[in-house]
């Protein structure tokens, strides 16, 4: 598999951008900082349930959707600047800190994209996807090419502890065989995008005891 650790490496090596600094165009999803922490803080002061830790996950976008019906703006779940100034009554800065990777980022905004494509065992297009097929898909958006399956998958990058993911980190699980036969992206707050067989694309928790807490097994880090 050396081959591919190889390429992965470039790939991401080329295209990583550790930014804290970007237009005044929106705060989204998979997003960073002290900036969102502060949108965040703000959603908690006026009744919104979110953690403001800094990290723009589902549960923010929910929030924020929310609060933008209820003033009568697109609800779309990103904070540009109308969103911004309503929530916090002040001019969106033209400097935001983000701290997400550039890629990270864009890889998490396509995974959310194809929210509600049905499972297809063995789909690799927007048609249905497999998890690992959707995995590849996404991956391949951003010009990082994985190999086909989860348990190849699960031999790149690097092994990463649960306490340290963050958003498009690769988590696994053994489901219908032993090992790494399960795969999908880490968003945030526990919560990884996935194909899954019951519902296609999806958003389920690496805690849920009920099912994919018993079956974790671990994370890799492409970017």
């Amino acid at each position: 598999m050396g081959k591919w650790k190889n390429r992965i490496f470039a790939v991401s090596l080329a295209c990583m951008c550790w930014c804290s600094v970007a237009g005044a165009e929106s705060l989204q999803i998979g997003d960073q900082g002290s900036d969102v922490a502060e949108v965040q803080a703000e959603l908690v002061r006026i009744g919104y349930d979110v953690v403001p830790d800094g990290d723009f996950g589902p549960a923010t976008v929910d929030a924020i959707k929310d609060f933008q019906t209820a003033h009568g703006m697109e609800a779309d779940g990103a904070v540009g600047p109308s969103t911004y100034e309503a929530l916090l009554g002040k001019a969106m800065p033209q400097t935001v800190s983000r701290g997400s990777n550039y890629v990270s980022r864009r890889i998490v905004q396509t995974a959310m994209e194809y929210l509600g494509v049905p499972y297809v065992f063995g789909g690799t297009s927007p048609g249905g996807f497999d998890c690992s097929g959707y995995v590849r898909f996404v991956f391949a958006n951003a010009g990082i090419y994985l190999p086909r399956a989860a348990d190849e998958q699960y031999e790149v990058g690097h092994p990463i502890p649960t306490s340290a993911l963050r958003a498009g980190d690769l988590v696994f699980f053994s489901t219908y065989e032993y090992g790494p036969s399960h795969v999908g992206i880490y968003l945030s707050d526990g919560n990884f995008i996935h194909a899954a067989s019951s519902i296609g694309v999806s958003i389920a928790s690496i805690y849920d005891e009920y099912y994919w807490g018993s079956r974790y097994i671990g994370a890799r880090r492409i970017l």
